[in-house]
């Protein structure tokens, strides 16, 4: 049995925000986020002199201006969402579990947060990357450090809540924040938006070394060989939030969004889909981010604000953006759920997880 003064220790991370919408906060952030070998996989010599003779020196001022469109009194929307998300999670929780927010780049950081969890006599770890889709340069780079902070005692303890992408609780969370949007008014089409990755990144996690993007059908179906493929599982989220909401198969897009650079990135792209959907004839567009849990730069500013521009110059009439689940009751409930389920002596002899070193 539990010792009471000891509860389960959450730790929530998602991928992080500068600490203010200024050029010098923002290089602080891209410097971690984009020196991140998992982020900008390449060799460190190639990395290191793109990010510092190029990104650093033109990037900044750009995104503290994106950065500027979207700030709120409280801070950057992605914290204040993030946050909501861990007090009502802890409310909800109660007092077995004690539940701490972290950011994978910038603040609170993931050693703040295990030193919280520390401070609070916390009996082991259960990790939950607020990613519905496994990366990488995601969940894969937040294990990735923790097996850098943790002591080996602590990695042997820790849990890693699995990617979400499939759990009806996620699903029935993107729907309900939908809902509102699609009744306000009728729509002529909805676009499924989700975080791109470069092509690379997709072809590491193939198994078999052969079958991701060999064609333009290999992510329509999940198998052991794609199980961990980020954009199967995208697809597969698309079609089962589609199928929730009774959208019939023409009637929706899938799209990838976030380009950067010049490698190949998985498509279709979003600024490539939505002239097309222009030039079909749609003039009322919904779109929704089911790769975010909580609204932020991506989903606030690339869409709602460019996308939304992008489309009115296309001929577009209406553009409505869903929001993210962020601290909605159904949402923290089904997240609850989650937890208590992974957290059982059951499932952490199912999934025990020791992170990269």
């Amino acid at each position: 049995m539990k010792h009471p003064s000891h509860p389960t220790g959450v730790l929530l991370v998602n991928l992080g925000t500068p600490d203010a919408p200024d050029e010098a906060s923002v290089r602080r952030y891209l410097r971690e986020f984009l020196g991140d070998p998992k982020v900008l996989s390449m060799p460190a010599p190639v990395r290191l002199a793109l990010l510092h003779g190029f990104i650093l020196r033109t990037r900044p001022k750009l995104t503290a201006a994106a950065y500027q469109k979207i700030w709120t009194d409280e801070g950057s929307p992605l914290a204040v969402e993030s946050r909501r998300l861990a007090t009502s999670l802890a409310r909800t929780l109660g007092g077995d579990y004690a539940v701490e927010l972290a950011m994978r780049y910038g603040n609170p950081s993931l050693k703040h947060g295990l030193a919280r969890l520390r401070e609070r006599n916390a009996e082991g770890l259960l990790l939950v990357p607020l990613f519905p889709q496994y990366a990488e340069a995601t969940s894969g780079s937040i294990k990735a450090r923790l097996g850098e902070l943790l002591s080996e005692s602590e990695a042997l303890r820790m849990l890693t809540l699995p990617a979400f992408f499939d759990r009806p609780g996620w699903i029935e969370a993107v729907a309900r924040a939908a809902q509102p949007v699609l009744a306000e008014a009728p729509v002529d089409h909805v676009v499924m938006s989700f975080h791109g990755l470069p092509e690379k990144h997709i072809r590491k996690s193939d198994r078999s070394g052969s079958h991701c993007l060999a064609n333009a059908d290999c992510c329509n179906r999940m198998s052991l060989v794609n199980r961990d493929c980020y954009r199967a599982q995208a697809s597969a989220n698309a079609h089962a939030i589609a199928s929730r909401l009774e959208l019939a198969d023409d009637a929706w897009t899938l799209a990838f969004q976030s380009r950067f650079g010049r490698s190949p990135w998985i498509g279709p792209a979003l600024d490539e889909v939505l002239p097309d959907l222009a030039a079909r004839g749609v003039r009322r567009l919904a779109v929704l981010c089911p790769s975010f849990v909580c609204d932020g730069l991506e989903t606030l500013e690339e869409i709602g604000i460019r996308a939304r521009a992008r489309w009115g110059e296309l001929g577009g009439e209406h553009f409505r953006l869903a929001p993210c689940p962020n601290a909605a009751p159904y949402w923290v409930d089904s997240l609850a759920e989650m937890i208590r389920a992974c957290a059982t002596p059951e499932a952490s002899a199912a999934v025990t997880d020791t992170p990269e070193r």
